[in-house]
């Protein structure tokens, strides 16, 4: 496509005459001129000759083709690089997990995970650990997608501004992230040597202010390289979009009136530790009540003008056509087919415009189905569905097609702004983020921290982990963000082993999922009072087994679960409990005991009707394809993915239900509108700079609080020794017995309970200067 676009724009520049194209010249074929001139497109082409001349004399064009045969070269040896690792790939997966060809469009993911953990254990593919968990293999493809999702949970990057007439705003591209990935991960002078580790000095705390001042100049740069690029990377996306959308637009011109998840949003509502596919497949059950929310948000004004303009396009064309039809040669007329083209693709967006006037909406409920599906929304998004402003910003994760091209072509133009104006003030914030949430895992490198899932580490305590986690707010995950992906991680990878903080929330959950379950079986429910039954089966799409979760929901509503007029959000807790209820036992009877199942075995009801009839025997039926078919052993782990992609919602209504209760009870802050240094404690700041004397003044960290009369090396001790007993294995959690206490303030964005120097008997080095330290390793 590169090459096309690049000669073809060439062709068309200097190797057509456009006076003959478009009939300002004549041309003469015979030797009569009384005959009529025909002309042929192949008349409008200049000779071979004439056309290498004109491209020689035009000098920015000769600069042009240079730049782009440079950069045609470095995607030519990426490209063969790619196949020199797609090739490893073929040969690992034929040689190694023997698995052909032939039949791999029919494995699940699920089957591939399990066989290579089987290789590890016959044939130690990974030489520095004895087993690989499901846990390991998700750290190395997820590595830097993991670090991205926490620092956009975190608001640490500048994707989110208030323009003066646009309000609240969100700009996150593929440019913008391609320059946000070269900075971070692999370009040249980035904070990771390889792919697996991070550079030694950026996990020191000593030096924190020479590394922000050279990442800062390091943006600089590459901002300045950005803005020198810009006209020619402006240039390719205006003549790629043109390429690309023109030929849609003229078969479907309602397609730009489409709405797609933006990439902020796919960032946003990405769990960690989530794969590309399971985010797909998630956002694309949530897509339609999505569609259908936001047009629920109707302007009847609009509704007016455009039935009024379609109606007056229509006439014309009425009449264009009839003349057509009469004769022909109406067509030959100056500008009528431009006119008639012109007009249809008017009547088609006027149309995108005016409602169906038999479909009636209800924003809540359609809200509700949506958050089933994304998991993940704001505190007061619930309830106000039907505010304009809930509709803005929802529509800044769901964005019209139109706006997405628009923001792509004005991408060249913003980010070279964004590096140098925003995100160079960052680095100091980057640095620290990078040096406290980073730790080694052995046999995968280094991973971010929040991608561990530790409740104890990151859990927010008003989603279910209060009294269950020693993270300051700084250390906090935002939105629930980690005990919502433990969630999806432990119903994805059923055979997964959870830790023990892991294991004790997840216990506690479907305690409480049981409790509220039997509270809610008590009150002798009827079924047409299950507004959970009603949304689940608008979940249903067309290509899905529609008995599938209706039948699950069917059981446990006829049994009974109402909870009384006296609060809503009481009777929908109750109603998600109970149709969780239903599913464990089911999961319990297609798989072997795990961590998931085993947490909250105690007090399951009885098994749901048609369990057994998709029990496998004895064997994990999500990664062994029972059947006489590959066809039969696809479908029954497409039904097994429905089941747990169903029962993951059910958990997200949940959890967002107990939020809600929470927050009702206890209000805090707002996490939608979050100020950039809310999660740092930047009341007061120590003033190093003037210590310092940097030559060049790099902002505050925000994620940087005051700091104690302490030492470099037991400042950076302090914080680690804390990851220590989460990873290192140095201090059993379970034998330490802790009692609440307050927290107090430590550097470097750790927090620490009042006398924490009885919980740890490690030695502290006694090295006047944290540069002289060793970098600090944290293995699992």
């Amino acid at each position: 496509q590169f090459i096309f676009v690049v000669a073809f724009t060439t062709f068309l520049i200097s190797c057509v005459d456009y006076d003959i194209l478009f009939a300002n010249k004549a041309v003469n074929h015979s030797q009569h001129p009384s005959e009529p001139i025909k002309v042929t497109l192949p008349d409008a082409f200049l000779p071979p000759n004439v056309c290498s001349a004109r491209i020689q004399a035009n000098s920015f064009l000769i600069c042009i083709l240079v730049i782009a045969g440079v950069f045609w070269i470095h995607r030519l040896v990426k490209f063969i690089y790619n196949i020199c690792c797609y090739w490893e790939i073929h040969s690992f997966y034929i040689n190694a997990l023997k698995i052909p060809m032939s039949t791999l469009p029919y494995y699940t993911w699920q089957e591939v995970q399990a066989r290579i953990v089987q290789i590890q254990k016959e044939h130690q593919i990974c030489i520095h650990k004895k087993e690989l968990t499901e846990l390991d293999i998700y750290h190395r493809i997820l590595r830097f997608k993991n670090y991205m999702v926490a620092m956009v949970n975190k608001s640490l990057l500048p994707i989110r501004f208030r323009l003066p007439l646009l309000g609240d705003t969100v700009f996150y591209t593929r440019g913008l992230k391609y320059n946000f990935e070269l900075i971070f991960f692999w370009g040249p002078g980035s904070l990771f040597e390889n792919e697996w580790s991070l550079k030694a000095e950026y996990k020191r705390a000593g030096n924190r202010l020479e590394l922000a001042e050279k990442l800062s100049t390091r943006i600089l740069w590459i901002g300045i390289a950005n803005f020198l690029l810009c006209p020619l990377i402006l240039i390719w996306q205006i003549l790629y979009a043109f390429f690309s959308y023109t030929e849609i637009l003229k078969r479907e011109p309602g397609s730009l009136g489409a709405r797609c998840w933006s990439l902020y949003g796919r960032c946003y509502l990405r769990h960690f530790n989530e794969l590309d596919h399971e985010l797909h497949s998630r956002l694309s059950k949530g897509y339609k009540p999505a569609s259908k929310y936001m047009n629920c948000f109707i302007s009847p004004l609009l509704t007016i003008v455009a039935k009024n303009v379609a109606f007056f396009a229509g006439s014309i064309l009425a009449v264009l056509i009839a003349l057509t039809i009469y004769d022909e040669d109406v067509l030959a007329v100056e500008h009528v087919l431009t006119t008639v083209t012109l007009l249809g693709v008017g009547i088609t967006v006027c149309r995108s415009f005016i409602p169906d006037q038999h479909l009636v909406f209800c924003p809540e409920q359609l809200l509700r189905v949506i958050l089933a599906h994304i998991h993940y929304m704001p505190d007061h998004w619930q309830g106000n569905a039907h505010r304009y402003e809930t509709r803005d910003e929802f529509a800044q994760l769901f964005q019209y097609k139109a706006v997405f091209i628009l923001e792509e072509l004005l991408s060249p133009i913003i980010t070279p702004l964004i590096l140098i104006v925003c995100l160079r003030p960052k680095s100091l914030d980057i640095v620290d983020f990078f040096r406290n949430f980073t730790v080694e895992v052995v046999g995968v490198g280094d991973t971010c921290s929040f991608a561990q899932m530790d409740v104890r580490q990151h859990g927010h305590p008003a989603w279910m982990s209060a009294g269950k986690t020693e993270a300051s707010i700084y250390q906090q995950a935002e939105d629930g963000k980690t005990e919502l992906s433990l969630m999806h991680f432990a119903i994805t990878n059923p055979k997964w082993q959870p830790p023990r903080e892991s294991t004790a929330f997840i216990g506690f959950l479907k305690e409480r999922v049981h409790r509220d379950s039997s509270v809610a079986l008590a009150q002798q429910a009827v079924l047409p009072e299950n507004a959970l039954f009603s949304s689940i089966q608008s979940l249903q799409s067309e290509s899905e087994p529609h008995s599938l979760i209706a039948n699950v929901i069917a059981g446990s509503s006829a049994l009974g679960f109402h909870m009384g007029r006296d609060g809503q959000a009481s009777r929908h807790l109750s109603e998600v409990a109970s149709a969780l209820r239903s599913f464990s036992p089911l999961q319990s009877a297609q798989q072997p005991p795990s961590g998931f199942q085993m947490a909250g075995r105690d007090g399951e009801g009885a098994q749901p009707r048609g369990a057994n009839a998709m029990t496998a025997s004895g064997a994990d039926a999500r990664t062994v394809s029972s059947g006489s078919s590959a066809w039969e052993g696809q479908l029954q782990s497409m039904i097994l993915s429905e089941y747990a992609s169903t029962e993951m919602s059910l958990h997200a209504l949940y959890m967002h239900e107990l939020h809600k209760q929470h927050a009702q009870l206890e209000p805090e802050r707002h996490t939608w509108h979050r100020r950039e240094s809310d999660e740092s404690g930047e009341s007061t700041h120590e003033e190093l700079d003037a210590q310092r004397g940097a030559p060049v003044p790099i902002p505050r960290s925000a994620s940087y609080p005051f700091s104690s009369p302490r030492q470099p090396a037991e400042e950076t001790a302090t914080l680690q020794t804390g990851f220590q007993r989460r990873y290192g294995g140095i201090t059993d959690p379970g034998t330490v017995h802790r009692a609440p206490s307050h927290f107090s303030r430590l550097p470097l964005g750790g927090w620490a309970e009042d006398g924490q120097a009885a919980r740890h008997p490690e030695p502290v080095p006694e090295e006047s200067s944290e540069d002289e330290l060793p970098p600090q390793i944290h293995k699992v």
